[in-house]
């Protein structure tokens, strides 16, 4: 696999939307680098300590790096930043997400053509 940063997990659903969550952290992370664990985690829609492994499984395998800087309250922050992998990770993942959306799609289309076949029935 190259150009895909370490072994992030492939394949069925349940590990599909892991990827969707590396995928949104690192499109998240790009924009605003500064946000807290607490914040991505907010925004990603999932506990603390889930945006934290999604966090530290990016760092592990080299999509994203962590630097210290100076919070104007005086406190000492972190900004994650995208590695050049991290940014082909990224856009890999993309493709794939759009793929496994566009497969979702279609099936749920069918499940509604479905379910209004049986509405109309009754």
């Amino acid at each position: 696999m190259t150009g895909s940063c370490g072994s992030l997990p492939e394949g069925n659903i349940m590990i599909m939307d892991t990827q969707e969550y590396y995928y949104r952290t690192l499109k998240i992370l790009q924009k605003t680098p500064e946000l807290t664990q607490r914040q991505i985690a907010e925004k990603l829609g999932v506990s603390l300590g889930k945006g934290h492994y999604v966090v530290k499984a990016l760092v592990d395998v080299g999509c994203l790096k962590i630097r210290n800087f100076q919070k104007s309250d005086n406190k000492t922050g972190y900004m994650y930043i995208l590695t050049a992998k991290g940014l082909r990770e990224k856009a890999r993942l993309a493709k794939r997400f759009l793929k496994y959306k566009q497969e979702e799609y279609k099936r749920l289309q069918k499940e509604i053509r479905s379910l209004k076949g049986e509405v109309e029935k009754n």
